[in-house]
Formats: C-alpha cells, structure tokens, sequence
C-alpha cells in the first residue's frame, strides 16, 4: 500500500446508549485502531450535539492519549474562529509534553454547530469569526516559537515548550482552504465527506500540489466496509448531505433536514436548503480499497482519514477491522484479533 490510513471519530451516541457509552466506544477504538495498525487517530468537536458526544477535542486527546502507546492523536479538528490561537497553542503544547511525537493539530474553519452554539462560544468578545486566516498564521507562529519581533506580542510563548511540536494540519472542503494550508507550509485534509463535489476535490489538490509541492495532502473520506457488497449498501441508508446556503454567502454543512432549518432560523438569513449524495465508498474490503486506490493515484494522497457514519456500533467496528493496514497485509480468509 503506497499510502497510510488513519481514522476519525466524531463519538457518536447510537440509539439507546448514552455520550457515556459513546465515549467509551471512542477509547475502545482508539485501542483497536492502534492494535490494527492505523497511523493516526483524530476526533472531532461538534457543539450543542444530542448523537455526538465529541464536544471537547483537548480534553478527549489527553485521555486517549493515556490508553493507547504508540498510534498518533489528535484533532479533526478545532474550530480555531471561536478560540484564542495562544490558548490552542497552550494546550496542545501541554498534550505534546505529555507524549511527545504523538500529537496531530488539526484546525477546522468550520462553526461545529448552530448559530445559537457559535454565540455561546463566542459570548463576550468580538470575534466575528471572518479573521481565521490571521489567526491559523499566527497559531502557526506560536507553535514554531516564531514570532516577528514587530508584532504586539512579540517575545510571548505558549509554554510548556515541547521537545517535539505538534503537527499541524488545515482540515477544509474548497480549493481556497487548500491554498492557505499551501501559502503556510502545513499539511491538508480535504474533507470529501462533507463536500463531495469532485471538480472541488480536484482544483483543491491541483492547487495544493502546485503550491507546495513536498506538501502532505490527505483526504478524509466516508467508507463502509463489510463481507458482501449488499450488506455494505444497505449499511448506508439514504445517508444525504445537506448544504445550507445563506443570503450572506455562508454556506454550512449539517446532518439532516431538521438541523439545516434549525441552523437557517437561528441565523435569521434568507436561505437555500441543497441535499446531495452522501458519496460513502460501500463495498468489501477489496472494493474500498480499489477505490481508495484510485483516489490515491489520481489526486497524489498521502493518507486516507477513514469516516464510517453507520449508526450500528458493531457494524461500524467491523468496518474499521475489515480495512485495517494489518488486515491488508494478511492472507485471504485471515484476520488481525481485537483485544478483549
């Protein structure tokens, strides 16, 4: 296998369990993925959710990064608009001190939930959220202790400085978030299950290769792995994305329906409501992996972020199983064994 595989988990609650039993899911994958061979493992952040229970990335890394021993933790990401990129940098200095070389930054652009959320986070200040560029420059500054002797806050450090920094990443879905990942010299993750446009995934790695050439460019996509390719598809459902469109031209991926028209009346905008295809790679274990092939070998990916939104925890395990780097590796008909 010419690239790496790794996994994000967004901890979902599935029905009849509790953010409890989500969480402790989340650990137990963390385990699995590490025993099965995956580089890295990330979780997201999702605010005023009732089926996510992944709220706090921060606090979630630094346990999951006690549980496990070798295998990458990070973010994927953190909503930098809302947060002090001095404070991000603190925390994630403190989480690559506790285990140095094994921490991912992965920064989103994106709110994490619904205007009522946003104005929660950011009650009190006066971020409006349209600075994020400034300020991914400057966590990036903070992180390489790097800052220009003329800016204001020149001289200041986020300590506990680590002996090994944090890796950052841009987690995005247009072609403009590949290039400012591109003009700053970190890596990018597309995030096609959220924008499955192909002509949008294909601008962004054009431009991201073009501009930074030894750049990483990764790909979170949606993949459902299972024994038979019937399973697989009906695994799915009628699984949609949903786009809301603003007046103002913001435009925010939600989970159904009902959250889209939430999300409109909450912003008090004129709106559009689009549904695509959800574009989940379905199939066994060799189909998702011809297909994550030919992505590789058509857009140059370095790594493939595995997402599975399927709302059965035993299923969803398996998936993971089934398309385990060690897995790849063993004769047809073997499997890797799982703890417990």
């Amino acid at each position: 296998m010419s690239y790496t595989l790794g996994i994000l988990d967004q901890s979902p609650i599935f029905p009849g369990s509790t953010a409890f039993d989500a969480l402790q899911q989340t650990i137990n994958l963390a385990k699995y993925a590490e025993e099965w061979g995956y580089n890295r493992f990330w979780v997201s952040e999702h605010h005023h959710a009732e089926t996510l229970a992944g709220s706090s990335p921060e606090v979630l890394i630094s346990h999951l990064l006690a549980q496990t021993n070798s295998i990458r933790v990070g973010s994927g990401g953190v909503m930098l608009q809302h947060y002090s990129p001095y404070k991000v940098a603190e925390n994630f200095h403190v989480l690559s001190n506790l285990a140095p070389g094994r921490v991912d930054l992965g920064i989103g652009k994106a709110p994490g939930g619904l205007p009522l959320s946003t104005k929660a986070l950011q009650h009190g200040t006066v971020n409006d959220g349209k600075d994020f560029d400034e300020r991914l420059s400057f966590l990036q500054k903070i992180i390489e202790n790097s800052i220009n002797d003329t800016h204001p806050l020149a001289s200041v450090q986020a300590t506990p400085l680590p002996s090994i920094k944090p890796e950052m990443f841009l987690l995005g879905a247009s072609a403009d978030s590949a290039r400012l990942a591109a003009n700053l010299g970190i890596a990018y993750v597309f995030a096609r299950f959220i924008n499955s446009n192909e002509t949008v995934l294909k601008d962004a790695a054009r431009i991201y290769r073009s501009d930074f050439p030894t750049g990483s460019f990764k790909i979170s996509v949606a993949v459902i792995a299972a024994p038979s390719q019937q399973e697989a598809i009906q695994l799915i459902g009628d699984q949609k994305i949903v786009k809301v469109h603003l007046k103002s031209g913001r435009s925010v991926t939600v989970q159904t329906l009902e959250q889209a028209e939430i999300f409109a009346k909450q912003a008090g905008e004129a709106y559009e409501i689009e549904k695509q295809e959800s574009n989940i790679i379905a199939g066994t274990p060799t189909y998702v992996k011809e297909r994550l092939t030919n992505l590789h070998e058509k857009y140059g990916v370095d790594e493939f972020i595995l997402h599975t939104p399927v709302l059965k925890e035993a299923e969803r395990l398996r998936s993971f199983q089934l398309l385990s780097p060690l897995q790849s590796a063993l004769p047809e008909g073997k499997h890797v064994t799982s703890q417990g």
